[in-house]
């Protein structure tokens, strides 16, 4: 009850404030409040965002410096990463970024379309929790099963949205798109989450490496089916690799939700 109650406020402080705002800023002026959109837009998206980390990982790598990239891809994932070596923080970086592609940049960019800033920050409220307390620990099993089933719900399309846009986009961009589509027909389920393996499963085969695996979170050693086949290690030019890949799906996804909204408008004016 504890966890639901914390959710239900996050949620509704986040998605109640931006709306507050918007609506006498629609009254006062059309200009502002569409402004006052573009800049939430802007926010919610995580593109840039996921490039910058990732790349302090791939600079501190390049740099044979593994504190320093322990350091920096402990920012971005929610692992321990003290017994991480190089191609551990590698993979670690890629597959965040591969992830995220999905829950940082496509999920809300559709939650975006549907409803604006509003019910963009709503996804993101919903997201953040489950990466916030989302962890099936002594500490959050119970606490965080709310925010993490009701982020399960949120995700099921955009996740597979998500995965189908990535295997699209693959040989647009430089990679495999056939390893892509057969790597991620095989391995999308490979998750405790029903939505997380789609775009790592998409990305491992695209990439042409092997992700996920045993990982230690808070100090206990949690075992982890692999995504992919071990062709080649993971190296950190894969963070560079991962970072055009994830660019290429989201501009795939953005035509495909102007197409839509282009249809829609089209037979709105036919009607």
């Amino acid at each position: 009850m504890a966890g639901i109650f914390f959710a239900w406020s996050v949620i509704l402080i986040t998605t109640g404030i931006p709306l507050l705002l918007l609506l006498p800023a629609w009254r006062v002026n059309s200009r502002l409040a569409f402004a006052l959109c573009v800049f939430w837009d802007y926010q919610l998206l995580a593109a840039r965002s996921l490039k910058t980390e990732s790349m302090r990982v791939y600079d501190a790598l390049r740099e044979k410096d593994l504190p320093k990239a322990r350091q920096a891809v402990s920012m971005i994932v929610g692992r321990d990463t003290e017994r991480l070596d190089e191609e551990g923080v590698a993979k670690a970086a890629v597959e965040t970024v591969a992830e995220n592609t999905s829950d940082g940049v496509l999920a809300p960019m559709l939650f975006l379309a549907l409803g604006g800033p509003v019910l963009g920050f709503f996804y993101k409220s919903v997201n953040t929790l489950d990466s916030m307390v989302g962890y099936k620990n002594e500490r959050y099993l119970y606490f965080g099963r709310f925010s993490a089933k009701l982020d399960d719900v949120l995700n099921w399309i955009p996740a597979r949205m998500s995965g189908l846009l990535m295997v699209l986009a693959s040989p647009l961009f430089g990679f495999s798109g056939k390893a892509a589509f057969r790597i991620y027909r095989r391995d999308r389920r490979k998750h405790a989450s029903p939505n997380s393996a789609h775009t790592e499963a998409a990305a491992a085969g695209a990439l042409g490496v092997q992700l996920a695996g045993n990982a230690w979170y808070f100090g206990k050693l949690y075992e982890k089916p692999s995504i992919g086949d071990p062709t080649r290690p993971v190296e950190y030019e894969d963070i560079r690799r991962v970072n055009r890949l994830m660019y290429g799906t989201s501009a795939l996804a953005l035509l495909v939700i102007w197409a839509f909204w282009l249809l829609c408008v089209t037979f709105t004016r036919l009607g």
